[in-house]
């Protein structure tokens, strides 16, 4: 396979000020991940200290296999959610080795909120629990929560028995749950222990019930304690709800350990060879090379040789479509195809990329996405060139797309682009972002554009004047709502993306990305359904 060549000049004042503004975006997105390592006000965590507890993160840390990465999802989740919790909600979430497989980790972050759940870790779980499944992975649950948030109630109660579900739809799929339970997991939080293949009890401190003393009173007049309702003892000995006892949190790990030593996975798919080059180019670079201000242009190429393997590619059609990069590509030792943006997507384009689609499900290979687009070319010409057609064969492309789909926004995301570029809405195995990146219909000055022309045109047609003052604060307004709205931070806040990326950590994600994709079994598309020719 070619390696590719880089022309960037990183002496130059336009490689400076691209690296400047990036990093800049970079150090913003550092500060908003420590705000999400937040576990609460010093007071619960002297509380939790003075009996014995371990902080969410430090279950997660011992839990894991020595020198295991942990492969943290969402962290960002509901961060500018107002009347919630805070970025990433009260869950740590994400992937890493225990006892040498693949696992999914869920940790409720007790001394912050109680681990009470609301409106962003509702949906924070509802997307792990997809990725798990997706990707066939084992999961376990270090459990420490007072349930649902009572002022979010009303929001998530339809959403929040979806989780359950997702337990017990994974255990008839072979995919094994295990809950370690510290504390409190009262009312529909009984159900995650209740609903796992395995449920792990520590001793004087679990309380696992329905309903907790007061609620019994209230109920039937029944006067109980905790322990009698729903302590590990009981549940241990009496009504079977819990399989191990365990002397302590250290124990009870242990134990989750053990247990994942005997559990059956499936061995991975495929397990690159140990021989792997580094790109030829430095990763910090990217900083330079990819630009902070989404209006400029930079060729896509330049990003992918300083993510895979030898800076090689081997690239698909490179003469025709232009504006669409295909290729194939080796990251950390997995092949991956690669369908990318170099500027809005014409017929040419979208023809290139459904083509290569189709060749990447024949040949059973994943694909990375590389989003940076205004969206389809329009205009006369271009509608009469079957703009619309052409741009369907692109989304049937990758809807019909069987093999694993991973998505990565390094720019503009606008209008029916995101869909051809598999957004969202079109369930990628996994979705990040850079900080500098935009997501909507279309960008702020042209939205602001468009508005402003339908309001010009509705007040001659009305015979009245234009008021320009007026009508130049509603853009103003406009344009800094959209602008909002349409940003990274926004995005990841809403759980648009899984996590937003330092550039320079774009190899090291995509290649975890790829081995969890790679651990189960590569089938591509047998057909697609009607392409309009």
């Amino acid at each position: 396979m070619r390696a590719l060549n880089s022309n960037i000049n990183t002496q130059t004042a336009d490689f400076q000020e691209n690296y400047t503004q990036m990093l800049a975006l970079v150090e913003k997105l550092e500060g908003h991940l420590e705000e999400s390592r937040f576990q609460g006000k010093a007071k619960h965590i002297e509380k939790a200290r003075a009996k014995g507890k371990l902080l969410a993160r430090e279950r997660i840390e011992l839990l894991l296999d020595q020198d295991s990465p942990f492969f943290e999802l969402l962290p960002l989740a509901g961060m500018e959610n107002k009347g919630g919790f805070g970025a990433g909600g009260t869950n740590v979430s994400g992937i890493g080795l225990v006892a040498g497989k693949l696992c999914m980790i869920n940790s409720n972050v007790g001394t912050r909120k109680g681990g009470s759940v609301d409106y962003a870790t509702t949906f924070k779980a509802l997307r792990i629990g997809q990725i798990t499944e997706e990707n066939r992975l084992p999961s376990i649950n270090l459990v420490e929560s007072g349930g649902a948030n009572l002022q979010d109630q009303a929001k998530i109660f339809n959403y929040g028995g979806e989780t359950f579900r997702q337990i017990t739809r994974r255990s008839k799929m072979g995919l094994t749950t295990i809950s370690v339970v510290f504390g409190n997991a009262t009312a529909g939080g009984a159900y995650v222990p209740g609903m796992s293949d395995f449920a792990i009890f520590q001793k004087q401190a679990a309380k696992v019930f329905l309903a907790g003393p007061p609620l019994v009173k209230m109920a039937t007049n029944e006067i109980a304690t905790d322990e009698e309702l729903g302590g590990a003892e009981m549940h241990s000995s009496v009504s079977g709800v819990s399989d191990y006892l365990a002397e302590d949190e250290l124990d009870g790990i242990r134990l989750a350990r053990e247990i994942m030593e005997f559990v059956h996975v499936e061995k991975p798919h495929f397990v690159p060879s140990k021989n792997i080059q580094a790109p030829k180019y430095s990763s910090d670079e990217l900083l330079g090379v990819v630009p902070a201000d989404i209006k400029k242009a930079f060729d896509v190429r330049q990003l992918i040789m300083r993510i895979s393997d030898g800076s090689e590619f081997s690239e698909f059609k490179p003469n025709y479509g232009s504006s669409l990069v295909t290729g194939w590509m080796h990251i950390h030792g997995y092949k991956v195809g690669v369908i990318a943006n170099n500027g809005v997507i014409f017929s040419e384009s979208a023809n290139k990329g459904a083509q290569f689609i189709q060749l990447s499900n024949k040949n059973h290979i994943p694909i990375l996405f590389i989003q940076n687009t205004t969206g389809y070319m329009v205009g006369k010409a271009y509608e009469e060139g079957g703009i619309i057609k052409n741009g369907a064969k692109l989304i049937n492309a990758v809807s019909n797309s069987e093999v694993p789909h991973l998505t990565l926004m390094v720019g503009s995301s606008y209008g029916a682009g995101n869909y051809g570029m598999c957004g969202r809405s079109y369930h990628p195995r996994f979705l990040f972002a850079y900080p500098n990146s935009k997501i909507g219909v279309m960008g702020s000055e042209q939205m602001a554009g468009v508005m402003e022309i339908i309001q010009r045109s509705s007040a001659k047609a009305a015979g009245v004047p234009y008021d320009e003052k007026q009508a130049e604060m509603l853009k103003m307004m406009l344009m800094s709502e959209a602008e909002k709205k349409s940003s990274a931070w926004h995005s990841t806040s809403e759980l648009w993306d899984d996590g937003l990326l330092d550039p320079r950590e774009t190899r090291n994600y995509l290649g975890f990305s790829l081995a969890v994709v790679y651990n189960a079994p590569i089938k591509g598309a047998d057909g697609y359904g009607v392409f309009r020719m």
